[in-house]
């Protein structure tokens, strides 16, 4: 493909080749801050044309919050059908754990991952046993603190013999026009220091799994992965995941590298080509915004 062929200009011009989306959240339907309208607007066209949409989100928390989190900013309801989560897949994996308590890392927030499970989460950890499990969700505090303020303690909790459950892949995202740490930069940070990381979420397959899972209930029928389109701007995420699952993909390229391809709303397609190329990724298309 060629760099020009590569840039899209919108999704109409490929929306008839596929019968179900699964698009990324954060990055391509909003910023943390605000909603991209045009985002909404194409996936509601599609939908509009038959189409069925699954949000599939590296959230650490279970899909509800997510709901609540699209209507404060006006995300309409008419953009898309479910949504999937990390922590969805997370809080199935933890149920495994009932009547073990665990060290959660990560804001106040995201106790939601718990309920149901049986666990008992503490943020101290003299009081869980040796030989536990973190569960980490993100930076308690993503303003004021980095992954190293962590380096210390994990040391310890390393030495102890325990291991981490990230329900958060995603190393940083977009809030605003700023970049803010994610669990996966800990976890990252964690398996560096010689610690046990089970990653869930994007780019890994039981994410994907579930999505398709929503589409077939949806739909009434097996899904045909040739008819699906993943939209993402992450390229350790959303586009490595996509493709490792063998879905064509539409690339945002105005989220969280927009730096590296020019100026964010006209990127150059020759610099996105060799970014895909250099890691072993491809896309069926490309935009700097998910429209229609």
């Amino acid at each position: 493909m060629t760099a020009d062929s590569l840039l899209l200009p919108g999704l109409s011009m490929i929306a008839s080749d596929y019968d179900g989306i699964l698009c990324d959240v954060w990055g391509v339907v909003h910023n943390g801050v605000r909603v991209n309208p045009g985002a909404s607007e194409a996936l509601s066209r599609f939908r509009e044309q038959g189409g069925r949409v699954v949000l599939i989100t590296n959230a650490p928390r279970p899909s509800a919050p997510i709901y609540e989190q699209l209507d404060s900013l006006g995300c309409p309801r008419a953009a898309y059908d479910t949504i999937v989560t990390s922590g969805d897949v997370t809080h199935g994996l933890l149920k495994a754990y009932e009547g073990d308590t665990v060290v959660h890392i990560g804001p106040e927030r995201d106790y939601t991952l718990y309920e149901g499970t049986g666990l008992a989460a503490v943020e101290d950890d003299a009081r869980a046993p040796d030989g536990g499990l973190i569960v980490c969700t993100g930076l308690y505090d993503d303003v004021n603190e980095t992954p190293e303020d962590y380096h210390e303690r994990f040391r310890k909790l390393i030495a102890r013999g325990f291991s981490m459950v990230c329900a958060n892949p995603d190393v940083v995202v977009e809030r605003g026009d700023t970049l803010i740490w994610c669990a996966g930069a800990l976890a990252r940070d964690y398996a560096a220091l010689g610690g046990k990381v089970q990653i869930l979420g994007k780019p890994y397959k039981p994410i994907y799994d579930r999505a398709i899972g929503e589409l077939e209930r949806l739909s009434g029928r097996a899904q045909d992965r040739a008819k699906v389109l993943a939209i993402g701007d992450g390229l350790p995420t959303d586009i490595k995941g996509a493709c490792g699952q063998g879905l064509d993909v539409l690339f945002i390229t105005a989220g969280i590298h927009a730096a590296d391809f020019g100026a964010a709303e006209m990127p150059d397609g020759g610099l996105v080509r060799d970014r895909l190329e250099s890691e072993g990724l491809s896309a069926r298309a490309a935009m700097p915004r998910l429209s229609w």
